[in-house]
């Protein structure tokens, strides 16, 4: 069992026009990264935004300075944004970071939750599912072949070259992050590729089939589902006691869902959708160190997944209080879950 964080590095959004506020926040994120790798922790992903107030539009710069300041721990994007990126420059972004990092690249490639990538490099939002898939198949190739030939439509065709540096390791992995759509986690296992589910909202259980769809469409394509590594990801945050857990974590993370449900039509949160979320049966991992351990436990019995990735930094916490929950994740929750699993 594999626990570790994920981040998109939040910044004050009326901050944004100028690097003050993105460089304090890169600078504390490398601080968070490297305490993770001390603590024990197995993995830490970075996502991809392109708005004002998120400072990681460039993860793969990021993830390298952290692999100057850490020894352990895997380092990966979450997500790149493959439709509105090139893969060959994923690629080699990635095999590069690997390098550094001596073999502790991965790339989670999704399609992302925000759509101001597109208009940014030039492509029609019409395009998202296409682009995807073709850019996928492109990266799995980059991935398997030194030398590639390649024939694609939304993308130029590559006829016969190297893409070079290639990674230490010898296959960079590549996950599939997917949100919740049946074709997207089916097309993962069709793949063979490793799975990591979002679960950010509603009851953990009702993602389940989902699981199993991964596991039957792998074993279709002729792939032992049973070797495929899967991961959920999810909201939440570790301090002492329950009660600082909801009280420092409630307010940031309540402002972020506001201003994007503002944008996208949702309804506002309060007080009393964030304790539902975080009772046993919610999406939101958040309380004492006790509580998130057997909430874990719970949906690894669920899903039996192979990593567990949680996002405790959203909207304006202080470092201080992040650098405490990282401390708790790793010293009191992880050693407990990998005990429980490997009881089991």
């Amino acid at each position: 069992m594999q626990l570790g964080l994920y981040t998109f590095a939040d910044v004050d959004p009326a901050r944004a026009t100028t690097g003050e506020a993105p460089a304090e926040r890169l600078k504390n994120l490398i601080e968070e990264i490297e305490l993770a790798d001390q603590v024990g922790l197995d993995v830490f992903g970075l996502g991809e935004h392109h708005r004002p107030d998120y400072a990681a539009s460039a993860p793969a710069v990021i993830l390298a300075a952290a692999a100057t300041r850490t020894k352990q721990i895997r380092l990966s994007s979450a997500v790149t944004v493959l439709s509105s990126d090139d893969p060959v420059r994923v690629f080699q972004q990635f095999a590069t970071l690997d390098l550094l990092s001596g073999g502790r690249a991965e790339i989670m490639a999704g399609r992302g939750s925000f759509i101001e990538s597109f208009p940014l490099f030039g492509y029609q939002l019409e395009d998202y599912d296409e682009l995807y898939a073709e850019k996928l198949d492109l990266l799995i190739t980059l991935r398997d072949q030194v030398e590639v030939t390649w024939e694609g439509k939304m993308r130029p065709s590559i006829h016969g070259r190297g893409v070079y540096p290639r990674p230490l390791q010898e296959k960079l992995p590549i996950w599939i992050a997917v949100g919740g759509t049946p074709q997207s986690v089916a097309r993962a296992g069709h793949l063979g590729l490793p799975l990591a589910l979002a679960i950010i909202g509603g009851e953990p259980h009702r993602f389940a089939p989902l699981f199993a769809l991964y596991r039957q469409a792998a074993e279709r394509a002729g792939h032992d589902a049973a070797t495929l590594p899967t991961s959920i990801n999810v909201h939440g945050y570790v301090a002492e006691t329950s009660q600082a857990a909801g009280d420092e974590w409630y307010g940031p993370q309540a402002e972020v869902m506001n201003r994007i449900g503002r944008e996208r039509g949702w309804g506002p949160t309060n007080r009393a959708h964030f304790e539902s979320a975080r009772s046993p049966r919610g999406a939101a991992f958040v309380g004492s160190p006790a509580e998130v351990v057997d909430k874990i436990l719970a949906n690894h019995a669920l899903f039996k997944f192979d990593r567990f990735l949680i996002q405790m930094a959203i909207g304006l916490m202080p470092h201080h209080q992040i650098m405490k929950a990282i401390e708790l994740f790793g010293t009191k929750v992880a050693p407990e879950v990998r005990k429980a699993v490997a009881a089991a």
